[in-house]
């Protein structure tokens, strides 16, 4: 059975991308969690998964959003579990780097990436999103949020009782450093476990992506992490988390932030 004593098992799908070929991806990622023999309860893939972190979002055919998440409905009914993943996404011809978190009854949650990435002129392309997403599932909460988001710790911050800090992105194999770091300290300062997603290979602009798809528990200790395509499963407790927050009351001492558009 499934989630015995407030457990989670996580299926981290670090992959390549087709660029730019929804039909190609959706294909591809079926034939991967088809592979999946375990029972599992979250499946996450990286950001921009139907095409890679693509500046032309005008490429992409307008119903590939409904599409996709069709797509991820079934794969959420077909593994009876949630599905977590970022796609380009065309609402009303204004374009969003949007999140979909797919519960196994099909209910859907959306969040729309808040730091676009100016550096790539993201931020041109794609509408920033205003409000975080926490989602109840299983006895967890979860906070979702998009690649650049893990470089500002107050919107990270852990200020609605988050278990799970999870973070979809393409990071670029120039700053994983970084990455490693950032997703480690998320995890301390939040008391939170925190995955990281991300993609592997190299995309149409000459980018590389190392991987280093991982996860970190409430104390930084680092849970899991790949370097190759392949699907990590992660078991999590929501007990650890309970028992760390009874014993080190960090966050009760954590300071209150108003964020100010």
């Amino acid at each position: 059975m499934k989630n015995e004593n407030n457990t989670l098992k996580i299926a981290l799908v670090q992959s390549i991308l087709h660029w730019e070929n929804p039909n190609a991806n959706r294909a591809m990622f079926s034939d991967k969690i088809e592979q999946i023999e375990e029972d599992i309860d979250v499946i996450v893939l990286p950001e921009m998964f139907t095409t890679g972190f693509t500046m032309s979002p005008q490429n992409i055919a307008s119903e590939e959003g409904s599409l996709t998440l069709s797509w991820m409905k079934e794969i959420a009914t077909l593994k009876d579990c949630a599905i977590i993943g970022s796609i380009v996404y065309n609402e009303k011809e204004t374009y969003f780097n949007r999140l979909f978190f797919v519960k196994p009854d099909g209910e859907t949650y959306t969040y729309d990436k808040r730091h676009t990435f100016t550096l790539a002129g993201e931020h041109k392309k794609y509408q920033s999103g205003k409000q975080r997403l926490v989602v109840a599932y299983k006895g967890f909460n979860f906070c979702p949020l998009i690649c650049y988001d893990l470089r500002f710790p107050v919107w990270s911050r852990n200020t609605e009782n988050i278990d799970i800090l999870l973070y979809s992105a393409n990071w670029p194999a120039p700053r994983i450093n970084a990455w490693d770091a950032l997703l480690k300290a998320r995890a301390i300062e939040n008391m939170v476990f925190c995955i990281g997603v991300n993609r592997i290979g190299e995309d149409n602009e000459g980018h590389e992506y190392p991987g280093h798809t991982s996860i970190y528990s409430p104390l930084g200790n680092e849970m899991a992490l790949s370097k190759k395509e392949e699907i990590l499963i992660v078991e999590i407790t929501k007990n650890e988390i309970e028992k760390l927050r009874n014993k080190l009351t960090f966050l009760e001492d954590r300071d209150q932030f108003n964020l100010l558009d």
